[in-house]
């Protein structure tokens, strides 16, 4: 494993430099260009390098003309088109739909530097660039947004990205394996009209009289007008996203039909190591320096990435139609040189910050019935309760963690990914756990019961709260058997599909037994591809077919977020009337259950609360 000295060209200096007449495919994307395998961009940049294409970078062009989307020339085969990151829309507004301040993918962090739907707004302005070039759209907006989606900061179903965007092809999931295969039909002379058999991929066509096996679900048209079809035409399109057993998907678009070809086959550990194993430069291009660089590099420039994919299946999380359920992991030679070249670095002060992935305790398949038939079609792996079948094995994890600890010049090894407390409490083997604590927390494990009303946890698709107690008390058991002084942090979500104003003052009074504030608290954000959102616009649970209570007048989703936060004065009078409005007004007083006083308590000076970010049992 090396670091490579060159960025990818970003402009004609880099090509003539280079000795380039032509890019085989350039690629347009909304985050600045930071050279990291965490970054999309950046892994598909060097994965087709890597294959012999030559491949430039246009990052945050100026959409208000198309001077900037010709600024490499044009490409011989195609442009490839992504958001960043981050959906950008996501990126743009916060859950109440308000302007955000900054953009962590930006230089400085600064806001406006990509539009709103970034992908639509970049294929038409490189259309406009270079007629009948092939446009291939990626990335998580793409991915989420591949057939007909509820759109929250419009409140209506769109089309098919694909549709909208008017590009040749879209790339969904993890596209190293399928833009590889995708770039040498091109270099074998194949147009991109005859491309309609790549897995991983979804095209517009006029006539399916050649398909075979395939799932048709409800149409756009339909989908828009009858919530019902709408959350049927989800289910069925979920079923589907497994790279074993998975068919072709097909959706009606008024005269057209958006084909989603089976998932691509998952990465082995070969291919796996070989994407990570890349020569990146590790850091953001130089252009950015002189406005302070790209904040997102932060938190991941002393991270290693283990694996993909997640078997959790939380409802408001799209991870799962996005990198799917089946773990793909890097093998221990290949985290253990990453380790080592991170020692090198020049900002390197001898802490790994993480070594994880979607989950961090999530290093193999869920089970080994996964690897010959693909995941369960109808049960879940987690959830209502652990799987008969679930391997619940920490073993070759805390291997892992042993052997890159002990690591020359590596002082401290960080978890901070997220930890599974759940698949946690099940392992009889408690060394990990032990272990864990001792060496692998700074000072503080966060971890996401994100709920503690089994109502809503059912909706969320996670585990009881009997599940989350066991893991509370035997963290304290170990931490005070380490003579540790260590705390926990629990993540927690306010308004999603299931909770009433009942459920969050349940949690209100939760958080006020165990003594804990939370400074931040996290409003369920109704984003494309996601069980919640399809909840929460439907109002309906498309596996259960029961009807579920969403809370998204906004008045509501204040008065949830300020019960979680009853101690902040600035609450006061949302939380009075929250708890007026449920009947709870027991909880209105100055005896030990209480959330508030009857009044505001007069406070000298600057208002003071607690906003401690931890709890201690």
């Amino acid at each position: 494993m090396k670091i490579n000295k060159q960025f990818l060209p970003i402009s004609m200096a880099d090509l003539k430099e280079r000795n380039i007449s032509e890019l085989d495919f350039i690629i347009i994307t909304g985050d600045a260009y930071i050279d990291h395998p965490s970054f999309g961009t950046a892994i598909i940049g060097r994965t087709l390098e890597n294959q012999g294409f030559t491949v430039g970078i246009i990052a945050q062009p100026n959409w208000d003309n198309v001077d900037d989307f010709r600024r490499l020339g044009r490409p011989k085969y195609g442009f490839l088109v992504n958001s960043g990151n981050i959906d950008s829309m996501v990126n743009h507004y916060t859950t109440s739909k308000k302007k955000r301040h900054t953009d962590l993918y930006s230089p400085g962090g600064e806001m406006g530097h990509r539009p709103d739907r970034a992908v639509i707004v970049y294929c038409n302005r490189a259309r406009q660039a270079f007629k009948n070039v092939p446009i291939i759209i990626g990335g998580i907006e793409a991915s989420l947004r591949r057939f007909a989606h509820y759109d929250y900061w419009d409140n209506k179903v769109r089309r098919s990205l694909l549709i909208d965007a008017k590009a040749d092809l879209l790339i969904y999931g993890m596209g190293e394996k399928t833009v590889i295969e995708m770039a040498n039909l091109f270099k074998y002379g194949m147009t991109i009209d005859k491309m309609t058999s790549l897995r991983g991929t979804v095209y517009a066509s006029k006539e399916i009289g050649e398909l075979k096996d395939f799932i048709e679900v409800p149409s756009f048209e339909a989908v828009s007008i009858d919530k019902n079809t709408y959350a049927e035409s989800y289910k069925l399109q979920s079923l589907e996203q497994d790279d074993i057993r998975g068919k072709t998907v097909v959706q009606k678009h008024n005269d057209r039909f958006v084909v989603q070809n089976p998932p691509q086959i998952s990465l082995t550990q070969n291919e796996m190591d070989i994407t990570y194993d890349l020569p990146y430069t590790r850091t953001y291009h130089p252009i950015y320096e002189a406005k302070g660089g790209i904040p997102a590099i932060n938190e991941v420039e002393f991270s290693i990435t283990s694996h993909r994919g997640c078997f959790g299946s939380c409802s408001f999380c799209a991870l799962t139609f996005h990198q799917g359920r089946v773990i793909q992991n890097r093998s221990q030679n290949s985290i253990i040189d990453e380790a080592k070249l991170l020692t090198t670095l020049k900002n390197f002060k001898g802490y790994i910050h993480d070594i994880g992935g979607p989950t961090a305790n999530f290093r193999h398949r869920a089970c080994k019935i996964q690897e010959k038939v693909g995941v369960c079609k109808n049960k879940q792996c987690m959830y209502p309760e652990p799987c008969k079948n679930l391997i619940i094995d920490h073993t070759e994890y805390l291997d892992l963690l042993r052997k890159v600890r002990i690591l020359p010049n590596i002082k401290k090894v960080f978890i901070r990914s997220g930890i599974r407390y759940d698949y946690l409490i099940f392992d009889k083997n408690t060394k990990f756990f032990e272990e864990l604590c001792e060496h692998h927390i700074s000072g503080q494990l966060k971890v996401a019961p994100e709920h503690i009303s089994d109502k809503v946890l059912d909706q969320m698709g996670k585990s009881k709260k009997e599940v989350y107690d066991r893991f509370v008390k035997k963290y304290f058991e170990i931490d005070k058997k380490l003579d540790k002084n260590q705390f926990l942090v629990p993540y927690l979500m306010s308004s999603h599909p299931g909770s009433d104003l009942a459920e969050s003052i349940k949690l209100s009074e939760y958080i006020k037994e165990m003594g804990y504030t939370p400074e931040q608290v996290q409003d369920f954000y109704p984003t494309p591809g996601s069980l919640s959102t399809t909840i929460y616009y439907t109002g309906i649970n498309p596996f259960t077919k029961e009807k579920v209570y969403v809370p998204n007048e906004q008045k509501e989703k204040n008065m949830q977020r300020a019960l979680l936060q009853f101690k902040n004065p600035e609450n006061y009078n949302l939380v009075k009337e929250a708890l007026i409005k449920a009947h709870r007004e027991d909880l209105i007083g100055f005896d030990k259950k209480s959330l508030i006083p009857p009044r505001p308590l007069k406070i000298s000076g600057n208002p003071k609360f607690s906003r401690s970010k931890n709890y201690k049992k």
